[in-house]
C-alpha cells in the first residue's frame, strides 16, 4: 500500500535521536511504498537514502513565508470569515468548537486559490487577529495583547498554518489523496495535512507520538521569548489542534501507557489507542562486561534542575557515609547555563570531591554504563523511556525515582524510590551495592525486558497489522466513492499492484455503473 509519512523537523533518518525510528519503520515495512512529507525546520537539503523512499516532499517552515498573491478582493471576506473563526475559538472560551470549522474552511480557501499565506501575513489578517483579541469576552487572564504581540502571534500562526496551502492535495502524483493512509510522526503542526486530506480526500491517519506534542509545547513555552499573552494564545492553538487530532485519527499509537493516558485527557477514545513501544536497536548490543572492583554508581543525564543531579549528590553523601569506598560517575552535558559549577560547589560542600566526577558526554551509552556497578536516575520527570530502556540493556541494575514512564519500563526487575527523597535513594544504592548477586540478578532480568519491550521486529509486526487492520475497514478511492459506495473496501484487484497494470495498462475492467471505483489494498494482501 501506499503510506504517506508525515513529520516536522530534521530528515527522520538523522543518526541521532528518535527519529531514526522512521527509518527502522521504513526499512522494517519494505512491502509498502512510502512517501515522505516532511515540514522542514532547518535549511538544509534533504537527501533521499536510496532503495528506502519512493519520493521526498518538502516544505520549509521557518524563514520568509511562501511567494505568491494574495486573494481577490471578492474572496477576501470570505478568508477574514474562516479566520475569525479559528482565531476565536483560541481566545473565546465559549466558542472552541468552531476552531475545526475555521481551520478547514481555511485549507478549502487555499486549494482554490492558493491565497492562504499572503493573506495570513497581510494586514488583514492582523486586524482580524487584534479585533477579535481584544474583543468583549475574550479571555485575557495571561495579560491584554499589544500591537507588538498581535504581530508576533500572527507571525507564528502564519508558520504553524503553512502546511494547509501546502501543494500536496490532490489525487495527482504526489498527492496525499492517493495515498491508502498517512502515518504522523510527531504531531503539531506535521498533522495538518493529515487532518486536511482526510477532510478532502477521506484518507485515514495513524498518529505516533513518543514524547506528546503538546505536552512539549507547555514545557517550551514556559521559556520562550514571547509575552505570556502570546504563549497563552500558542498554546490554546497547539492544545485545540491536539484535540481534533485526536477525534480524527483512525488509530493512536502513543509510546507508552503515561503517554497514552494524557492523550487521554485531551479527550483521546481509548477504543482507538493502541501502545507500541518505540523500538532501539540497542536491543542487538552485548551487555556490558565485568563491573568495576571499586563500587561505583553511574548516573546519566543532562545537569540541569529536571534530572536533578542535586538528589544523587545528595544521596550519595549517605552512600559514603556506609561505603567508604563507593565512587560515583556523572555523565551528561550541562543543560542550564551555570548547572556543572552549582553541581560541583555541592560535591565541594558535601566533601565528596575526591569521590565524584563529572564526565561529560560520554563516547557512547554503552561505555557510560559498563563504567558502573549500578546505574541509577534521579530524575523529577521521566517523559521518554528511551534511556532507562538503554540502561536496563546494559545488563546493570538500575534504580530510579518513580516518575513518568518509570514503573512502566523498569517494573520489577529494578528498584524505585520516591522523588527528592536522598534517603530512599541512598539506601537503594546501598542495598545492590552491598549484594553482588541480587545486582546480578536484577540486571539480567532489566536486560530481557528490554529486550522483549524495546526490539524492533515487535513495533514493524505491530504496524504491519494496523496498516492492513485500518485498510480493510476504509472505502476505497474515498475521494471519487459517494453515498454507500464510500464503505465499500479491498475493491482494487490484487492485479493492480503489479508492475505494469492497472488502470493505465488496461488490465482492470472498467468500474460498472453506481460502483466505486477499484480502492486501496495492500499489495500483502
Amino acid at each position: 500500500m501506499r503510506v504517506a509519512l508525515l513529520t516536522e523537523g530534521t530528515h527522520p533518518y538523522a543518526p541521532r535521536g528518535g527519529a531514526a525510528w522512521s527509518g527502522r519503520l521504513v526499512e522494517g515495512l519494505a512491502e509498502h511504498e512510502f512517501r515522505l512529507y516532511l515540514l522542514a525546520r532547518g535549511g538544509r537539503p534533504v537527501a533521499v537514502p536510496p532503495g528506502r523512499l519512493a519520493a521526498v516532499h518538502e516544505l520549509p517552515m521557518g524563514g520568509r513565508r511562501p511567494a505568491g498573491r494574495g486573494p481577490a478582493v471578492h474572496r477576501r471576506r470570505l478568508y477574514v470569515q474562516a479566520y475569525r473563526d479559528m482565531v476565536r475559538a483560541l481566545v473565546m472560551p465559549n466558542e472552541r468548537g468552531s476552531f475545526a470549522a475555521g481551520l478547514y474552511r481555511l485549507a478549502a480557501l487555499a486549494r482554490e486559490d492558493g491565497g492562504l499565506p499572503a493573506f495570513l501575513a497581510s494586514g488583514h489578517a492582523q486586524r482580524t487577529l487584534e479585533t477579535v483579541w481584544r474583543a468583549p469576552g475574550a479571555d485575557t487572564a495571561a495579560g491584554q495583547p499589544q500591537v507588538c504581540d498581535v504581530l508576533v502571534a500572527g507571525d507564528l500562526l502564519e508558520q504553524c498554518l503553512r502546511p494547509l496551502s501546502a501543494p500536496w492535495y490532490g489525487t495527482g502524483e504526489g498527492g496525499l489523496g492517493a495515498a491508502d493512509l498517512c502515518h504522523v510522526v510527531g504531531g503539531g503542526p506535521a498533522v495538518l495535512p493529515a487532518l486536511v486530506a482526510r477532510q478532502l480526500h477521506g484518507v485515514p491517519f495513524v498518529i505516533t507520538e513518543h514524547g506528546l506534542h503538546l505536552r512539549e509545547q507547555y514545557r517550551s513555552y514556559r521559556t520562550a521569548p514571547y509575552r505570556w499573552p502570546v504563549r497563552a494564545l500558542m498554546l490554546s492553538f497547539f492544545r485545540l489542534l491536539a484535540e481534533e487530532t485526536y477525534r480524527q485519527a483512525a488509530v493512536l499509537t502513543p509510546g507508552s501507557t503515561y503517554d497514552q493516558r494524557w492523550q487521554q485527557r485531551c479527550g483521546a477514545d481509548p477504543a482507538r489507542t493502541r501502545v507500541v513501544h518505540e523500538g532501539t536497536d540497542a536491543v542487538a548490543r552485548e551487555a556490558a562486561g565485568p563491573e568495576p572492583e571499586t563500587p561505583t554508581l553511574v548516573w546519566a543525564g543532562s545537569l540541569e534542575p529536571g534530572r536533578d543531579p542535586d538528589l544523587m549528590l545528595h544521596a550519595f553523601a549517605r552512600v559514603r557515609a556506609e561505603c567508604p569506598q563507593a565512587r560515583l560517575r556523572m555523565y551528561g552535558e550541562e543543560g542550564a547555563p551555570g548547572y556543572l559549577a552549582h553541581c560541583e560547589a555541592i560535591a565541594e560542600r558535601l566533601g565528596l570531591a575526591p569521590a565524584v566526577s563529572f564526565e561529560g558526554r560520554p563516547p557512547g551509552l554503552a561505555e557510560a554504563w559498563s563504567a558502573g556497578s549500578v546505574v541509577v536516575f534521579s530524575a523529577l520527570a521521566q517523559r521518554s523511556p528511551r534511556l532507562l530502556a538503554d540502561a536496563m540493556l546494559s545488563g546493570r541494575a538500575v534504580v530510579s525515582t518513580e516518575v513518568g514512564v518509570a514503573r512502566e519500563v523498569v517494573g520489577p526487575t529494578g528498584l524505585l524510590v520516591p522523588p527528592r527523597s536522598p534517603q530512599a535513594l541512598a539506601g537503594a544504592c546501598l542495598a545492590l551495592l552491598d549484594d553482588e548477586e541480587r545486582r546480578a540478578r536484577l540486571g539480567l532480568a532489566g536486560r530481557l525486558r528490554a529486550q522483549e519491550r524495546f526490539a524492533v521486529e515487535p513495533v514493524v509486526t505491530a504496524f504491519r497489522e494496523i496498516y492492513l487492520e485500518l485498510v480493510s475497514r476504509w472505502p476505497a478511492f474515498p475521494a471519487t466513492a459517494t453515498g454507500a459506495d464510500r464503505a465499500r473496501p479491498f475493491t482494487r484487484p490484487a492485479e493492480y499492484w503489479v508492475a505494469g497494470t492497472g488502470p493505465a495498462a488496461g488490465t482492470v475492467p472498467d468500474t460498472p455503473a453506481g460502483a466505486a471505483e477499484p480502492g486501496a489494498l495492500a499489495e500483502a494482501v
